[in-house]
């Protein structure tokens, strides 16, 4: 079995509502994610519709390593609050990250689902967090105190699980709060939730994963792309 070196770990993640809230699969047709199945759409607070999707990989030693993929969920009203971007084509979209910043800012519910492909201590995982928050954030000069506090609330929380094959982390970024509620599914255990309420780090974990260029994933980066300029055409 091949174990991932931590170093490697970090380099990846450099790649460029307070109250719990239930997420029910709505009965409707899947998507498969690199041969893992997505719903096309969920009930959360709204109806959300998967918008995006791809993988984390990495060549390794001439091997294709992929470690999750990736599900996103908006609200469908989310295409309103990007009609400056009406008209533009997938490739312009993809290399365009003023489009990944209104799609992040947009005041619309946003819910990010990650399936693990590659097994991974949950450790190492955080130490990807710790690193893609804490650079961006001091990019930006906001990594103060309070930054640096709730980042490690963040790693603790993911400090002692173990990510086997098809283990779950979702992210549930409400419309009306800057708040981020992280949940974790492990076979055979209840789930463990943490809400993360620093809004600096749940800016900073969005960018990580919908940031254009600056996103851990390139190929959810170009399915986003593809999808939003079909949507703005109509």
């Amino acid at each position: 079995m091949l174990f991932i070196d931590f170093n490697l770990f970090v380099l990846l993640s450099k790649r460029n509502i307070v109250s719990s809230v239930n997420f029910i699969s709505v009965a409707t047709e899947q998507v498969l994610v690199d041969e893992i199945s997505y719903p096309s759409k969920i009930t959360a607070a709204k109806s959300l519709s998967l918008l995006g999707h791809g993988i984390t990989d990495m060549e390794i030693h001439f091997i294709h390593v992929k470690f999750y993929s990736i599900g996103v969920y908006f609200e469908p009203e989310v295409v309103s609050h990007l009609q400056q971007f009406k008209g533009k084509p997938a490739k312009e979209l993809e290399e365009n990250d003023e489009f990944y910043d209104a799609l992040i800012s947009a005041p619309v519910e946003k819910f990010i689902r990650l399936v693990v492909i590659k097994e991974i201590k949950g450790a190492q995982y955080g130490v990807q967090i710790e690193s893609a928050v804490r650079d961006r954030l001091a990019a930006e000069d906001k990594y103060e105190e309070e930054e640096e506090e709730a980042l490690e609330k963040v790693i603790e929380f993911f400090q002692s699980k173990y990510f086997k094959k098809h283990s779950v982390i979702t992210y549930h970024f409400p419309a009306d709060s800057a708040t981020a509620e992280i949940v974790v599914s492990l076979e055979g255990k209840e789930d463990s939730k943490f809400v993360l309420e620093n809004g600096n780090v749940v800016e900073a974990i969005k960018k990580w994963y919908l940031g254009g260029s600056r996103a851990v994933s390139s190929t959810t980066i170009q399915s986003l792309a593809a999808t939003f300029s079909q949507e703005l055409s109509k």
